[in-house]
């Protein structure tokens, strides 16, 4: 696959039959693919922070953050920057490259983008890639906060069109994909992916991948989460996704969209070192890093680092060119003693 090979008018049943190639055979494909676009050995690492949690108006099925659901989350107000950058500085300092702020509100009210701005602004000044996920957006919001310096804006579609209402009522999928075209003409990055394991069919998985790989430009980020189950939520109970499906499905996202990065999300505490394996191999070159995901469970640190160390990855670094963050790969020997020691 070359570089004039990216696509974006994917068909349904091309990506089912991409599903159906032999395990390892899918996997040996797609590993050759991101070979050609991508160190295989180097890993992007991000940590992502709740900036504001729980209190969400929305009833996205998977989530615990919804107000309406029971689940233990309460709803905080929105921290203080100083409070953002001391946790930036933390992340920095353990390897992170990338910093994702999370806030659980359905669209922000412009005093709030207004504050998470100056986040923005201040973590940047610690020579970090900066991530936002607040819900929808507004142009005049988008251009705010690309006038802060943010460099990637998180808007996922969760799932393929024609199951989405089945997972959430609160909004469409045309609204998800409103604020991602905000988010192109303001001149930032996206970062857009979904969740596997909400009880859809193989075809839908594929639904999935298919919007994502049709957008007008790839997502530069592709989170796969997988479904974390939080009691409370109406997705608790559903039936697990096998893990070698996942592994499936990083694949085909490889395969799809070869110059992104894909990234192993939620889920990934629930996955054992083989299966994590499989996936680097796979294609998946980005991870979240830290204890937590907003308010699930993460690998701990400690942990990733011996995993990479033990199958010879090295996290991707960062430098400045141009007034733009962007990920820059350093010799192995250097970023591990920087990142991993």
């Amino acid at each position: 696959m070359s570089s004039n090979s990216i696509r974006h008018d994917w068909q349904r049943e091309e990506i089912t039959a991409l599903f159906d190639i032999p395990f390892n055979a899918l996997l040996a494909q797609a590993h050759a693919v991101h070979a050609q676009y991508h160190d295989p050995n180097a890993v992007q690492v991000s940590t992502l922070l709740s900036i504001k949690t729980g209190g969400c108006p929305e009833d996205c099925a998977y989530c615990p953050q919804a107000q309406r659901y029971q689940t233990g989350v309460q709803a905080e107000k929105l921290m203080s920057t100083e409070a953002v950058l001391a946790q930036a500085r933390a992340a920095r300092a353990a390897g992170a490259s990338r910093f994702c702020m999370g806030a659980a509100w359905r669209n922000p009210k412009d005093r709030d983008v207004e504050k998470v701005a100056e986040m923005i602004t201040a973590v940047r000044a610690l020579g970090m890639e900066t991530c936002a996920t607040l819900g929808m957006l507004s142009a005049e919001q988008a251009h705010t906060l690309k006038s802060a310096g943010l460099d990637y804006y998180n808007h996922n579609i969760d799932t393929a069109p024609e199951h989405y209402e089945q997972i959430i009522s609160t909004r469409t999928i045309d609204d998800r994909l409103q604020t991602l075209e905000h988010v192109r003409d303001a001149g930032m990055k996206t970062c857009c992916g979904g969740i596997v394991g909400l009880g859809e069919t193989r075809e839908q998985r594929a639904g999935l991948l298919q919007a994502l790989a049709n957008l007008p430009e790839h997502p530069d980020s592709v989170p796969i989460n997988q479904l974390v189950q939080v009691p409370g939520t109406p997705l608790h109970g559903t039936e697990p996704l096998d893990p070698f499906e996942f592994v499936r499905t990083i694949a085909v996202a490889r395969l799809l969209m070869p110059a992104s990065m894909v990234r192993l999300s939620a889920g990934r505490e629930q996955m054992n070192e083989g299966i994590q394996a499989l996936c680097f191999f796979a294609g998946a070159n980005s991870i979240f890093y830290g204890d937590k995901l907003l308010t699930t469970g993460n690998p701990q640190a400690a942990a990733d680092r011996a995993l990479f160390k033990r199958l010879d990855l090295h996290p991707l670094e960062i430098q400045e060119v141009s007034e733009t963050v962007h990920a820059s790969i350093l010799q192995p020997h250097e970023t591990c003693e920087r990142a991993l020691a």
